[in-house]
């Protein structure tokens, strides 16, 4: 729990959500220090630089890495994190500066106010959650591989225009030229083929900003969710996109989910995306790391 004294790593992403990352570092240092916690201040200009800067704060013996930014640089954080062995492992933090911060939402973090999620580092209770590994990548989020990952594949691609507005018109431009995959999934070992727009593996009910693909999941339930949404006209999917928002596709005829520990996925020419950035081609094994990392929460 709380040391005497606390030593923490805070890494931003100067990029993060047009400048806001910066903006919420310079509100939570000042707030931190005066806690009377020695704060480590760590900027990485791009990934790379983040990711080594992460793996040395833990390397370092940190009590958290809190990361001002995205979900991108949580699933950075991550990966420096699970390096350690489970006792020395310092916790996780999120100050929420981001396009999607869906971790945040997981363990309700404040996502506008800079000042309230310093408040909780300080606070300095946590809780555990389960993360998922596919190879050596571990993701707290989501898995996507189908019609989404396609649609972030063109997204990335494409330079312009900036922000949704570039998410809206891929997944515009993929409907057009859409068809269903063929998948072959291992689901606890047992075979499953089915034709479909794509196939989700949540280790939390959402990613990409609120898009609840795998809605009802938990993040401590030592369990994924795996959500097919099998073959459907492009109007029905046109319609049925929006809803993922709200969960509300659960009750589509065309909508299966599966809650079990480990998952393998198959299609062809597919590229997955896990946490919003690419993982890696189809086939991939998924499995869930139980209670794998300490939070810190409200």
């Amino acid at each position: 729990m709380a040391h005497a004294h606390r030593e923490i790593a805070l890494l931003t992403n100067p990029e993060a959500g047009k400048g806001r990352g910066t903006r919420s570092a310079a509100v939570a240092l000042p707030r931190l220090r005066e806690a009377g916690i020695t704060v480590r201040s760590v900027v990485g200009r791009d990934a790379d630089e983040a990711l080594e800067l992460a793996r040395r704060s833990v390397a370092d013996g940190v009590d958290s890495l809190v990361v001002v930014g995205g979900d991108g640089l949580v699933h950075l954080a991550v990966q420096a994190l699970m390096e350690a062995a489970p006792a020395d492992r310092p916790s996780l933090g999120v100050i929420p500066a981001g396009t999607g911060n869906d971790v945040a939402r997981y363990v309700d973090v404040p996502r506008s106010d800079p000042q309230l999620a310093a408040d909780v580092v300080v606070g300095a209770r946590t809780r555990r959650i389960d993360l998922a590994r596919t190879g050596s990548t571990y993701f707290v989020t989501v898995l996507a591989a189908g019609f989404d990952a396609v649609v972030n594949e063109r997204a990335n691609a494409m330079r312009w225009p900036r922000g949704q507005l570039r998410y809206t018109l891929a997944t515009l431009a993929e409907l057009r030229v859409f068809a269903p995959l063929p998948y072959v999934l291992q689901l606890d070992g047992i075979e499953r083929r089915v034709d479909a727009m794509l196939v989700a593996v949540g280790n939390g009910p959402s990613f990409g900003g609120g898009l609840r693909i795998t809605h009802g999941a938990c993040i401590d339930d030592g369990l994924l969710d795996v959500v097919i949404i099998k073959t459907m006209s492009k109007p029905s999917l046109v319609r049925t996109y929006p809803r993922l928002y709200t969960g509300g596709h659960t009750h589509h005829p065309q909508y299966e989910h599966h809650r079990v520990r480990s998952v393998t996925v198959a299609s062809p020419g597919i590229t997955a995306y896990a946490d919003g950035e690419r993982v890696g081609p189809l086939p991939l094994s998924v499995e869930v790391v139980p209670q794998a990392l300490e939070v810190l929460v409200p």
